[in-house]
């Protein structure tokens, strides 16, 4: 458990480290991104009519589109990618849009990130990947969706864990029901020899472990 733990905790100082940086307002730049902060679209939509950078990021290279996904702010995001922002743009710590909506668990951002091209496999710092962020959070219905945008379920990711074993270590037995039923290796092991049941027991998760213990 403490494995996971310093893994998670790693993983949300990454997430979430670019939270306050101030910003000077008094040009089109920081306006756009104070325009964002506080969810006012139709600023933003003035600002863009007197020539103002939909691409614009903030000091940790957050993009505006970044900024209102992990405010969840679903109307500016999807007006953003109505707009044609670059969808890949990561922010210092390498984490894509994409990420912080599978994160978020936001299907509906998700589906749209990947219309455009979102890229599926890129990593961040930690070499953690948006699949990787979707199952350590137990979002089920984005596992799903980036399975089907091609990601190998049994891929493996930095000390050779797989997706399962992300979900299975963070105790989300319906991610992991759902994993299994997709091909995931239940027999697989990490590079310290533990298998997802072995990560599950080693947390306490008695619900997943009755999962993989049917297996």
């Amino acid at each position: 458990m403490i494995f996971f733990r310093k893994i998670i905790a790693i993983m949300t100082i990454v997430f979430c480290c670019a939270a306050a940086y101030g910003q000077q307002v008094d040009n089109p730049h920081g306006q756009s991104l104070a325009a964002v902060r506080a969810g006012n679209l139709a600023k933003l939509k003035e600002l863009e009519q007197q020539g103002a950078n939909l691409n614009s990021r903030n000091r940790v290279g957050e993009s505006l589109l970044m900024m209102a996904i992990k405010a969840e702010n679903k109307e500016i995001a999807s007006y953003l990618l109505d707009k044609g922002v670059n969808v890949n743009v990561a922010n210092t710590s390498k984490v894509t849009p994409l990420m912080a909506a599978a994160y978020l668990g936001d299907l509906s951002i998700v589906n749209r990130l990947l219309e455009k091209d979102a890229d599926i496999h890129a990593v961040d710092q930690l070499k953690k990947t948006a699949i990787v962020y979707a199952a350590g959070q137990g979002k089920t219905e984005v596992v799903a969706r980036l399975l089907k945008a091609g990601i190998d379920v049994n891929a493996r990711y930095p000390n050779d864990l797989t997706v399962l074993m992300w979900a299975a270590g963070q105790g989300h037995p319906d991610t992991v029901k759902f994993l299994l039923g997709a091909g995931a290796d239940a027999a697989l092991k990490e590079n310290r020899g533990k298998t997802a049941l072995e990560l599950a027991d080693e947390a306490g998760h008695l619900d997943v472990k009755k999962v993989l213990g049917a297996q």
